[in-house]
């Protein structure tokens, strides 16, 4: 389409020189018009085909009659260059938008082709579709969960991001409820399945998203709602303008034809059709080259008008990367604690192990673990430096006897105890952002007015975090259509708001929110394909900076229409009583148009 458009425009304005240097007329005429039909064949037709439609009055159709008009009256240059930058305005808008916005794709492959079921000791592979209510399923280490369930065989972690958000895996034994799309961490489960797969938590997801994006109004551009109510009052004064002198009046028909004509040629709503997407398109551009990509200029509009923000806790307002917090010994030192901790963590790959290593950082000597035996959903026992050590949670601890103050602040808790001997305990949580208190701050200051958390963590954590982070409302323990759920309801209250996440869990509501802004740099493919918004570095504060770029741009867009409704209207009315002729015409047209593209492009440039 690009090439299309290049060569067209080449061809033009090279059948337009030759044709300025032309001395036979006819011959001039012949290369003027094929350079008019080469750049302006498409739009010719597109207002044809929406005449058979009913869509007489839109911009194709007045910049069919205007430039036609401007044929008329042998005003060839100027009719192929309305055209011409018509054109350019219209494949810039299309550039932008065809750079940043992709339909939504297909999510990420939360959902398995495969089950395997379990009948009569029997494994057997099917499609996850044929799968009843009531079979067993079996789920290796490694595996994705391919429909809801409950446990009935075994104990395992879980990876549930896909489904949660929550980086952390999650422990789950007999009895536990588990969701589709879950990854399978350590050992074999056996899965007595609850939902049909269409009623799966990974389907809902998929369909979530779908639904979601179907409730998103479309912006409708300005220039066509203009034009539905410009084009035919212009034409309609163009004809009076004709008609009336020379019928009522009867004064020169030939002088008030080419009155009318000069006053369509001034009427063309060049500089909008040309200024308007030019203005959102140097926005666009603009919010890019602050690593902010915005897929399409309707958001720009949104993001103004927003008073509510809604967040996602992990990724977004936190690091996704657990610390050790604190490290509280009984009758030990913090080092030592820490390196006992370590020691028994050290052939683990869950995310707090690898946390308590990080801390740790020193040397290990494997030959002083030995008997290392993870105890499902608890923690683990082994002999470190010869004794008998538990590493774990509270259940670890009550479960053998151990005496010891059960911590209740916020994080996950590691307690250790050595020789039935409570050493301590170990404090571990997700990190704020080092950006996130200033950018709450910072969209405050935007007149963003209210500002929610939206988690499936613990309830308790998120209204830590919250608070710390200077969030007004958090909501915890939300799986992906709970979260949805609450975001409609937040709309019906506040109306237009902005969602801000990075996980397939997300999508729903990044593709539901008036403006979903999703974290680039570590989101996941489908948030990013859900979202309108992508902000590459992750850095919070880029937010207020897109609200600000986009409160700039509708300013220059609003300078722009009303700098070139005045100018038209001035010229239009010296154009009727015959003070205008064609170069004020072409002033009135190209002039403006000009002017407002300088504006557009000077003052959305920094």
């Amino acid at each position: 389409m690009k090439k299309s458009f290049i060569f067209g425009v080449i061809l033009a304005i090279t059948l337009s020189i030759i044709s300025f240097f032309c001395n036979n007329e006819t011959y001039s005429m012949i290369l003027y018009i094929l350079a008019y039909l080469f750049i302006g064949f498409d739009i010719l037709l597109k207002a044809v085909k929406n005449l058979f439609k009913g869509e007489i009055f839109d911009e194709n159709f007045l910049m069919v009659v205007a430039t036609i008009g401007a044929l008329i009256i042998h005003e060839y240059p100027e009719a192929i260059a309305v055209m011409l930058l018509y054109k350019i305005g219209e494949t810039l808008q299309d550039i932008a938008v065809d750079r940043s916005r992709d339909a939504i794709k297909e999510l990420m492959e939360i959902r398995p082709d495969i089950a395997t079921i379990k009948k009569d000791d029997k494994l057997t592979q099917v499609k996850p579709e044929n799968v009843h209510i009531g079979d067993t399923i079996v789920v290796k280490p490694g595996e994705k969960i391919p429909l809801d369930g409950v446990i009935i065989n075994g104990n395992s972690m879980l990876d549930t991001k896909t489904v949660t958000g929550e980086s952390v895996p999650k422990s789950v034994s007999e009895n536990d409820t588990v969701y589709s799309g879950s990854i399978n961490l350590n050992s074999v489960l056996e899965i007595k399945v609850t939902k049909e797969f269409g009623e799966s938590t990974a389907s809902k997801i998929l369909e979530l998203v779908e639904e979601a994006t179907s409730k998103k109004a479309k912006t409708e551009n300005f220039i066509t709602k203009f034009a539905k109510v410009y084009t035919p009052i212009v034409c309609l004064l163009a004809v009076l303008i004709a008609v009336i002198p020379t019928v009522i009046l009867g004064l020169d028909l030939r002088e008030w034809v080419y009155r009318a004509l000069i006053f369509l040629v001034i009427s063309c709503p060049c500089a909008l059709v040309i200024s308007v997407p030019l203005g959102f398109f140097a926005g666009l551009g603009n919010a890019s080259r602050h690593g902010i990509l915005i897929k399409g200029s309707n958001y720009l509009e949104s993001l103004t008008k927003a008073k509510t923000i809604v967040f996602d806790k992990t990724g977004t307002i936190t690091e996704g990367i657990f610390e050790i917090q604190k490290v509280v010994p009984n009758n030990i030192s913090e080092e030592e604690l820490l390196k006992i901790t370590a020691y028994g963590e050290m052939y683990s790959n869950h995310p707090l192990a690898i946390s308590i290593r990080n801390k740790y950082n020193g040397p290990y000597d494997e030959t002083q673990v030995s008997d290392i035996e993870e105890i499902a959903g608890e923690g683990l026992k082994a002999k470190i430096f010869g004794k008998n050590t538990l590493i774990g949670n509270a259940k670890l601890m009550n479960d053998n006897k151990i005496t010891f103050d059960e911590v209740n602040e916020i994080g996950t808790i590691i307690y250790v105890a050595v020789e039935n001997d409570y050493k301590g305990h170990l404090i571990i949580a997700d990190k704020i952002k080092d950006t996130t208190k200033n950018a709450i701050k910072s969209m405050k200051k935007m007149n963003i007015k209210e500002t929610y958390m939206f988690t499936g963590d613990d309830k308790n954590i998120g209204m830590q975090i919250a608070k710390e982070a200077g969030i007004d409302y958090s909501e915890g323990e939300l799986l992906p259509d709970q979260k949805l759920e609450k975001l409609e309801k937040t709309i019906e209250k506040s109306g237009k708001v902005i969602f801000v996440g990075d996980g397939i869990n997300d999508s729903p509501c990044l593709a539901r929110a008036d403006v979903g802004i999703a974290m680039g740099g570590i989101g996941a493919d489908a948030a990013i394909e859900a979202a309108d918004v992508v902000i590459m570095n992750d850095d919070l504060l880029k937010i207020s900076e897109a609200i600000k770029i986009s409160k700039k741009t509708i300013c220059v867009v609003k300078q722009n229409i009303i700098f070139a409704i005045l100018a038209k209207l001035i010229v239009l009315f010296l154009g009727i009583i015959g003070i205008a002729d064609m170069w004020l015409a072409v002033f009135a047209d190209v002039g403006v148009s000009l002017i407002t593209i300088m504006n557009s492009m000077i003052s959305l440039r920094k």
